[in-house]
């Protein structure tokens, strides 16, 4: 017999069908759940980072509308401890004043000094005068880089 006979007689090769994408293999889906309880876990973090820190948002935007109205040093004093009630206890922060009040803001932001706080015992004064620009700078440095214990 002749080769090329035979080889006219054989049918035409066929083709295997195309692997479908769908259903999803096992390993697809493991990837697919864990994937969504990672940005499940990631949510739920950046929500609760964002309510711990809705104090310090608040303070900036008064700390802003004080600025701009010159306010006088007792009142940017209330603000930061109306900060410092909110980031600290209750029972640590309400007794405190005068150089303690100063040195427990410096112990808790390595930012600021007491030199740059200095104005605030002006604040006891019965007609304090207006805070200066490094002291609204200060404040501010304190409110965003303080080391917040409760929140």
């Amino acid at each position: 017999m002749n080769p090329e006979m035979m080889l006219a007689q054989l049918a035409p090769l066929r083709e295997p069908p195309a692997v479908n994408w769908w259903p999803l293999a096992a390993g697809w889906w493991i990837l697919i759940v864990l994937g969504l309880l990672a940005l499940g876990f990631l949510a739920h973090w950046y929500r609760r980072r964002r309510r711990h820190r809705h104090y310090r948002r608040i303070a900036l935007a008064e700390l802003d509308r004080l600025r701009q109205q010159g306010a006088a040093t007792d009142e940017l004093n209330r603000l930061l401890k109306a900060a410092a009630l909110r980031a600290y206890s209750e029972k640590k922060i309400a007794p405190l004043h005068g150089q303690h009040w100063l040195y427990f803001l410096c112990d808790t932001c390595e930012a600021v000094t007491v030199e740059k706080l200095s104005e605030l015992e002006d604040c006891y004064r019965a007609h304090p005068a207006s805070a200066s620009d490094n002291l609204f700078d200060a404040a501010e440095k304190w409110i965003r880089h303080h080391e917040a214990t409760r929140a």
